[in-house]
């Protein structure tokens, strides 16, 4: 596949190498800047040479594996070049570890809950911080039992050493998040897999959100460290076309049938039998998203040109001076560490504004300043409640306006979160706008803005601010 010559990549240029760096956004007044991206955390932007290699490739894309047309043939290759180079860029034992490709790290991790054949008696240990997409499958499948987190939000490994010496031998897998996508703590997955595999238990990381900012090595299996499985996603990775990638023993998809079925699962199909083909292929049922995966391999070539170290040191900068001018804000409260330097935490800021709706504030930043964050609870809703010591009796008053249609009182806080390209400026934008905000009483807020139940978000209350500058219907 031919490749065009690109300028060097360094944290100091990459910015100008992000797709859409540029785009200008309507705001209050009628006036148009430049967008600042500060939800890193829910999807990264794409960068260009990813972009380019995408398009280099689209000339040749085909059906993989399944003819033998000169296209089909290159696709295949670049396919099973893609799949070579994640397993590289995660250190995965070519013997031992396969790499299978899904829609997301979602769609992955349901994968592996089904192919684990529990039962309701075993159980899968979890945390409180986890995202739904690593709690919710696995409740499918077993009784989950969760380690504790403290009041800053941090994994207790105290109450993991308890449950695991309590219930070891009804404990079927560790799952835990690399770091948590709401106070950015990160997790020694390395030390905890280690206290996992002294009981005989296999660990599962959802390295989603971690991947872009910190190396993951799996390490050699013969290592009391190393990581059973891995699930990534290839949106917060700086690559389009949602791609999920599992990295897991090869000897455990061998055994039984697959958890989907159809083309590309099998050798050999009559009316009463099927032969399964051999793993990672007989996990990827249908045609695969080759696209997606040529996308996450130039990704990740990407960064580890860039060096994941040099980037972390880059968004550890970004996150103390968030933390310190953030702090000067009146009435504003971080959820997570707040100490400068912290080298537990990910540049995932999650904050409450004292007497304005978290929804409302993602609006005002969005409307006033062109800033996207998130708002809510970010698929971590038992993880927020916590923070947010909400009761049972608040649990019940949520329930009952759910039932009514009404989402507009559901709790949550509003994020921030960095990606490599972010820098100072935009900080101090943020910064700003916080402090405007906070200079006026929230009805002056809410009077530009309105409740969108069908979007469950506030929306401006001039519809010249929504203008549609892409539409499938041009």
């Amino acid at each position: 596949m031919s490749s065009r010559t690109r300028r060097h990549l360094t944290l100091a240029n990459v910015r100008q190498q992000v797709v859409g760096i540029n785009a200008r956004v309507p705001i209050f007044g009628g006036k148009r800047i430049r967008y600042v991206n500060l939800d890193n955390a829910a999807t990264t932007p794409i960068l260009k040479p990813v972009l380019q290699q995408v398009e280099d490739f689209l000339p040749w894309y085909a059906g993989v594996h399944r003819s033998t047309g000169h296209k089909s043939l290159v696709s295949t290759t670049v396919y099973d070049e893609a799949r070579e180079a994640i397993a590289k860029f995660f250190g995965a034992h070519p013997d031992h570890n396969i790499v299978i490709f899904g829609k997301n790290t979602t769609e992955v991790i349901n994968l592996l809950a089904r192919r684990l054949c529990l039962s309701q008696g075993d159980i899968i240990l979890g945390t409180m911080m986890e995202h739904h997409s690593n709690d919710l499958p696995w409740r499918q499948v077993a009784k989950v039992m969760r380690i504790n987190v403290d009041r800053e939000g941090r994994l207790d490994l105290h109450d993991l050493e308890q449950k695991l010496t309590m219930h070891h031998r009804r404990i079927k897998l560790v799952t835990i998040s690399g770091a948590s996508n709401v106070t950015g703590w990160i997790n020694d997955i390395h030390y905890i897999a280690s206290l996992a595999h002294s009981y005989g238990i296999p660990i599962m990381v959802d390295g989603a959100q971690l991947a872009a900012h910190r190396a993951i090595n799996l390490l050699d299996p013969k290592d009391p460290r190393h990581i059973d499985f891995l699930a990534v996603s290839g949106h917060k990775l700086y690559a389009p076309f949602g791609t999920g990638v599992l990295v897991g023993p090869r000897h455990l998809f061998e055994k039984g049938g697959p958890a989907l079925v159809g083309g590309g699962t099998v050798k050999l199909v009559t009316l009463s039998q099927t032969s399964w083909t051999n793993p990672p292929f007989k996990e990827e049922a249908g045609s695969p998203n080759v696209v997606g995966a040529v996308a996450l391999a130039a990704a990740l070539k990407i960064l580890d040109e860039l060096d994941l170290g040099e980037i972390a040191h880059h968004e550890q900068s970004l996150t103390d001076y968030a933390l310190q001018h953030l702090g000067k804000v009146r009435g504003l409260k971080v959820y997570g560490s707040t100490r400068p330097g912290d080298p537990n935490r990910l540049g995932v800021i999650s904050f409450a504004l004292l007497g304005y709706h978290h929804a409302l504030v993602a609006a005002i930043l969005a409307f006033h300043a062109g800033i996207g964050v998130r708002s809510g609870c970010f698929c971590a809703q038992p993880y927020l409640h916590y923070l947010l010591a909400l009761d049972t009796k608040d649990m019940v008053r949520l329930q009952k306006e759910l039932a009514l249609g009404d989402t507009q009182h559901l709790p949550g806080l509003v994020r921030i979160s960095f990606g490599m390209y972010n820098n100072t400026k935009e900080l101090h934008r943020l910064v700003g706008a916080l402090h405007e905000i906070t200079s006026r009483p929230s009805n002056y807020w809410q009077d530009k803005l309105i409740w969108n139940e069908k979007l469950g978000c506030y929306m401006p209350k001039d519809q010249r601010l929504n203008p549609v500058p892409f539409s499938l219907h041009e």
